[in-house]
C-alpha cells in the first residue's frame, strides 16, 4: 500500500518536463513583446501629435494641437513610460525579437510588411540612391519614410519640397512676352455685324500747275479731303468686299476748282457646291468728265459729271480639268448737262447709253497655278436716242475674242492676262466700224514681303456725237509699286500710259502720267503723307496737249 503511493508521489518524465518550461517560456516572451508594443504606442510627440492605433495594425497621426500655423513636418517622439523603447535603438538592432511581423500583426499572413525599422547602412544607401525630381522627398521626411514608426506625407501633401537645380523656371502667364506684330502700324479695322470696316480720311493741300487738266489751264491752290472705306466680310465659305471713296477738291486760290468725285465697288463670292461657283459685283463712279475725253465741248464754266452704273453675275464650273464660265454684264453712262460760260446749258442725253455683254469663258487646267483660257464676248450698246442731232443712228453690236492665262501662286503671283480683238457695228451704215486689238490684265505681284506690284490694263470703246465720226478706242495701263520700307514708313509709286486711236482718221492721244509719294506713321491711326505728281497729253489734234505737275501734303487718319 505504501509502495503504491510512493509510486503515485513520483514525480513527471523529464521529457515531458522540458515540454512544459518550454510552453511556459513563449507564453511569457509573447506577453513581454505584447506589453513593450503597447507601451510604445503610448507616447506623445513634442508638437501635440499623439499615435492611435487603426485597422490591422496601421498606425497614423493625430494632431491635437488646434494653435494656426502648427509644424506637423518635424517630429520628435517622447516615450510615456521608461521603459518603451526609443526610435535610436533602431539602428543598432529591432525592438522585435521575432523579427518581421506580417500584416496585421499576423505572423502566418502570406504577404508580409517592410521592415518597420532600417539601419543605417541601408538609410545611407537611400540618400545616396539618385531620386527624380518628380518624387524627391524633403530632408527632414527621410528617417519618418525609412523607419516606417509613422506615416510619412506624401507628395501632394503640405511639405515644401526641394526644387531640381537642372529644372526650367517657367513663368508667370502674365509675364509671358506677347508675340509680336508684323504690322504695328496697319489699321486695325472695326467690326459690324460679320464684316470688318477699315475707313481712313485724308486732308491736305496740293498746290498745282494746272488745275483743270486742260490746254488753257493755271496754277492753283486747292484743299482735297478724301475719305475710304474698305469692308470685307467674315464668313467660314462666302465671301463679300466693299471699296467706296468720296474725293472733295476746292479752291484756296487761283483758278477756280469745285469738283466731287464719288465712287463705290461691291462684289460677292459664292462657293455654290464643290465644283462650281458664283460671283457677282456692283459699281458706281461720279466724277468729272476728263479734260482728255474725246468729246470736246467748247465754251464750259466746268467740266460736265459723268455717272458710270455697272453689275454683272457669273458662273463657273470645273469638269475634271477643264474649267468652263459665263458671265453677264451691264453698264450704263449718263452725262450730265453742261454749264456754258456765257450763262447757257448744253444737253448731253444724246450720249446716253446702255452696253450689255455676255462672255463665254473655256478653260483647261495644266497645274493648280496655270490654267490657259479663251473667251468670246458678244453684246449690244443701246443709245437713250436712236436718232442724234446729227441724225446718225449710234446704237452698236459688239464682238470680241480673246486669249489669256490664269495664274494662281499665292501670295506671289496671281490674277489673269489676256489679249485678242474687238469690234463694234454701228447699225448706220454711214459710220465705220471701230475695231483693234484688246489687252485685259489684272496681276499682282509680291517679289518679298512688304512689297506688292500690280499691273492693270484694258481696252475700251469710246462713243462721240461728232457727225459724221465713229469713235475712237483706248487701251490703257497702269503699274504700281507699294512699298513698306519700315514698319513706321511706306512708299508708292505709279506709272500710267495710255493711247486712244480715232476711228476714220490718223488722230491720236499719248497719255502719260507718273505719281511717287509717302506715308510717315506717327502711330497706328495717323500719319502725314505727301506725293508728287506729273500727267501729260500729247495729241497730233490741235488745241489737245497739256501738262501738270502737283505737290500734295496731307494728313491722313485711319481705323
Amino acid at each position: 500500500m505504501s509502495r503504491v503511493r510512493r509510486q503515485q508521489k513520483r514525480r513527471p518524465p523529464r521529457a515531458l518536463r522540458a515540454l512544459l518550461c518550454s510552453a511556459g517560456l513563449a507564453t511569457a516572451l509573447c506577453a513581454f513583446q505584447a506589453h513593450a508594443q503597447e507601451s510604445a504606442l503610448r507616447g506623445t510627440f513634442g508638437n501635440g501629435t499623439t499615435l492611435r492605433n487603426t485597422p490591422r495594425g496601421q498606425q497614423a497621426l493625430t494632431n491635437t494641437t488646434n494653435q494656426p500655423g502648427a509644424e506637423q513636418a518635424q517630429l520628435q517622439y517622447e516615450p510615456m513610460s521608461s521603459g518603451a523603447v526609443p526610435d535610436t535603438q533602431g539602428e543598432a538592432g529591432s525592438a522585435n525579437l521575432f523579427g518581421t511581423v506580417a500584416s496585421g500583426g499576423d505572423p502566418f499572413a502570406e504577404t508580409p510588411l517592410p521592415a518597420q525599422r532600417s539601419t543605417r547602412a541601408s538609410r545611407q544607401r537611400a540618400q545616396q540612391a539618385p531620386v527624380s525630381a518628380e518624387r524627391a522627398l524633403p530632408e527632414e521626411a527621410v528617417d519618418e519614410a525609412t523607419t516606417g514608426t509613422v506615416r510619412v506625407p506624401t507628395i501632394d501633401s503640405t511639405l515644401e519640397l526641394p526644387a531640381n537645380e537642372r529644372a526650367e523656371r517657367i513663368g508667370a502667364i502674365e509675364g509671358l512676352r506677347r508675340a509680336t506684330d508684323d504690322n504695328p502700324f496697319a489699321a486695325t479695322g472695326m467690326r459690324l455685324g460679320s464684316f470688318v470696316l477699315r475707313p481712313s480720311l485724308e486732308q491736305g493741300i496740293t498746290a498745282t500747275s494746272n488745275a483743270s487738266l486742260s490746254t488753257s489751264g493755271s496754277s492753283a491752290v486747292l484743299s482735297e479731303t478724301t475719305l475710304r472705306l474698305n469692308a470685307v466680310s467674315d464668313w467660314s465659305r462666302h465671301a463679300a468686299t466693299i471699296d467706296a471713296y468720296g474725293i472733295l477738291r476746292r479752291s484756296l486760290s487761283g483758278e477756280e476748282i469745285d469738283e466731287t468725285e464719288a465712287g463705290i465697288n461691291a462684289r460677292l463670292d459664292l462657293d455654290l457646291a464643290e465644283e462650281m461657283r458664283g460671283h457677282g459685283e456692283f459699281g458706281y463712279l461720279r466724277r468729272p468728265e476728263s479734260a482728255s475725253s474725246p468729246v470736246v465741248i467748247e465754251g464750259t464754266a466746268s467740266q460736265p459729271i459723268r455717272q458710270t452704273f455697272g453689275g454683272g453675275l457669273g458662273l463657273e464650273r470645273d469638269v475634271g480639268k477643264l474649267r468652263f464660265g459665263v458671265t453677264g454684264r451691264v453698264e450704263r453712262d449718263v452725262f450730265g448737262d453742261a454749264e456754258l460760260s456765257s450763262g447757257g446749258v448744253l444737253s448731253q442725253k444724246e450720249r446716253d447709253s446702255i452696253l450689255a455683254t455676255l462672255t463665254l469663258r473655256g478653260g483647261y487646267e495644266i497645274s493648280p497655278a496655270l490654267t490657259p483660257f479663251v473667251e468670246t464676248e458678244i453684246g449690244r450698246r443701246y443709245y437713250d436716242e436712236e436718232i442724234d442731232s446729227s441724225g446718225f443712228a449710234r446704237s452698236s453690236d459688239r464682238l470680241g475674242a480673246r486669249a489669256g492665262i490664269e495664274l494662281d501662286l499665292g501670295e506671289k503671283l496671281s490674277g489673269e492676262f489676256a489679249a485678242g480683238w474687238l469690234r463694234e457695228t454701228f447699225d448706220d451704215e454711214r459710220l465705220k466700224p471701230i475695231s483693234g486689238p484688246s489687252i485685259d490684265a489684272a496681276l499682282a505681284w509680291s517679289p518679298e514681303r512688304g512689297t506688292l506690284v500690280n499691273l492693270a490694263a484694258n481696252t475700251i470703246i469710246e462713243g462721240t456725237t461728232t457727225a459724221g465720226e465713229s469713235g475712237s478706242i483706248l487701251h490703257s495701263g497702269r503699274l504700281s509699286l507699294d512699298r513698306q520700307i519700315r514698319a513706321d514708313l511706306t512708299a508708292n509709286a505709279a506709272l500710267g500710259l495710255g493711247y486712244r486711236d480715232y476711228s476714220g482718221s490718223d488722230g491720236y492721244d499719248v497719255i502719260f502720267n507718273a505719281e511717287a509719294g509717302a506715308t510717315w506713321w506717327i502711330n497706328r491711326y495717323a500719319g502725314l503723307s505727301g506725293r508728287l505728281r506729273h500727267e501729260s497729253q500729247k495729241s497730233n489734234l490741235s488745241d489737245r496737249d497739256y501738262d501738270a505737275n502737283s505737290v500734295f501734303l496731307g494728313l491722313r487718319l485711319q481705323r
